[in-house]
């Protein structure tokens, strides 16, 4: 039904793949194998996508020149599509959302009491905050090590990241320690963040 609307199965995986990972970019052979199509129908549809405005592009400078492809959020129609193609809810310096990605919801609950989780650096390309991967909580640190070494296969790359208990986190937030503030101020999208707090955050 869905791709009958948006014309093609290659579309509709598109902007599903776009549009619950906002704040993230895909080059193109990390999309086709992601979203398991040919690269000539990625690359095709990717241009329309373009055209319309649905998606922006650019050049990276840390990453060999390679051609990366983002969600458009100043899209006029954002928000419907993404009320239709996205689970989850993220949040960037210029749009600031909590919330709980229901995607990433399910597996997180392994790792124990998890208050705040979120992606940033390689994930999102923006390398302010030093650390791609932030869990705040009472978290088993053995599941942890599976659900990374998941990721990182499932990524295809290595990750670092960072856990800490609610209490270090907030003692840290409470003196401005620099890591977290690199982190607030960095373009990440959330996976978990129970009590509001990078909105909060944000609002003071």
């Amino acid at each position: 039904m869905v791709e009958q609307l948006f014309g093609s199965k290659t579309r509709v995986k598109l902007l599903k793949l776009f549009y619950s990972n906002p704040n993230r970019s895909f080059f193109v052979r990390e999309i086709t194998r992601k979203i398991d199509e040919q690269i000539n129908s990625v690359r095709r549809e990717l241009a329309n996508l373009l055209s319309v405005g649905i998606i922006t592009s650019n050049t990276s400078d840390t990453n060999n020149n390679k051609l990366y492809y983002e969600v458009n959020q100043e899209y006029t129609y954002y928000k419907p599509l993404s009320e239709i193609f996205n689970s989850g809810a993220v949040m960037s310096p210029k749009t600031k959302k909590a919330g709980i990605s229901k995607k990433a919801d399910n597996p997180l609950k392994m790792l124990g009491n998890v208050q705040l989780a979120l992606f940033t650096g390689q994930f999102t390309r923006d390398e302010h905050s030093g650390v791609d991967f932030l869990v705040v909580g009472d978290i088993n640190n053995v599941q942890l090590e599976k659900y990374v070494a998941e990721l990182e296969k499932n990524e295809n790359k290595e990750l670092r990241y960072t856990v800490m208990t609610m209490k270090e986190f907030n003692y840290r937030n409470q003196i401005n320690d620099r890591f977290i503030n690199n982190v607030f101020n960095s373009k990440v999208q959330i996976l978990v963040d129970k009590q509001n707090i990078m909105n909060s955050k944000k609002g003071k």
